[in-house]
């Protein structure tokens, strides 16, 4: 005669279930890659991260007579930053990550914007840009309420817009070029009128050709800052002549990402000026 087992048989199948549903929902909330490498958190973004996974590296600055000035950009993750020994060592103007899409402010800002400009770096502060969750206009006011204004003080750099290679999801955050250029100028318009600057621009040139058709409207008036891992600034995107900033290596003493400016430390006091 057999014997019936369902009631251990059906707390198996439900544990079973269970299990299964508890993969699906780690799978959904661990946005991975084609190659199944796990996205980084919303907030953990900053200039240049994807610098070395799209161009790499390929040597550090050569010796030039043109004379450059020393900087440095940081992001919340670095913490508190040891400005006194970054002075010491010649740098001399520094940009602090202040904000990021319009849901994350750098804890540490204070700190770090701050403290530059308590050692007598001239300062300024940047917005990592997500064009894939809100308007330009709508990411520069939150920006602009959260640490990125100006004043005329001699010693606080206009406003950046870090537009790069997406962390989170497809490179050009899933714009056409014509789509993605309306963004950056809603973003660059906005934030002139609300703080009387031309925000600087810093990108790659290998990502502005890829996302923006290499679009040359916006040099006349914004300054570029470029970054380039390599022992020069390589070629600049369409209409710069020149770049203002350079970011040049991301393992650098002190704090890793480390930029030179275009120019001895009076043109940086004259950005600053405006």
């Amino acid at each position: 005669m057999p014997v019936h087992r369902s009631g251990s048989v059906r707390p198996r199948r439900l544990f079973l279930a269970g299990l299964l549903l508890a993969a699906l929902s780690l799978a959904l909330t661990a946005p991975a890659d084609a190659a199944g490498t796990a996205k980084p958190p919303r907030g953990s973004a900053r200039m240049g991260m994807g610098v070395l996974a799209h161009d790499g590296r390929s040597g550090t600055p050569a010796p030039t007579a043109a004379t450059q000035t020393e900087g440095v950009d940081v992001a919340g993750y670095q913490g508190n930053v040891a400005w006194s020994t970054l002075w010491s060592s010649g740098v001399k103007w520094a940009y602090t990550k202040a904000t990021e899409g319009t849901y994350y402010t750098n804890p540490y800002f204070a700190q770090q914007y701050n403290g530059s400009y308590n050692v007598g770096m001239i300062r300024g502060a940047y917005h990592f840009a997500t064009p894939d969750t809100t308007s330009g206009a709508t990411q520069a006011n939150y920006f602009v309420d959260h640490g990125g204004g100006w004043s005329r003080d001699g010693k606080t750099l206009p406003g950046t817009l870090d537009i790069e290679w997406n962390p989170y999801g497809a490179e050009c955050y899933g714009k056409s070029a014509s789509a993605m250029v309306s963004w950056i100028a809603d973003f660059l318009n906005t934030y002139k009128a609300r703080t009387g600057r031309d925000a600087v621009i810093y990108t790659a040139t290998s990502w502005w050709s890829d996302c923006t058709g290499n679009y040359a409207g916006f040099a006349s008036a914004n300054p570029l800052w470029i970054a380039r891992y390599a022992s020069d600034a390589g070629t600049l995107p369409a209409g710069w002549g020149y770049y203002t900033m350079w970011q040049y290596t991301s393992s650098g003493p002190t704090v890793g990402d480390h930029d030179k400016f275009n120019g001895a430390l009076d043109r940086v006091q004259a950005l600053a000026n405006g």
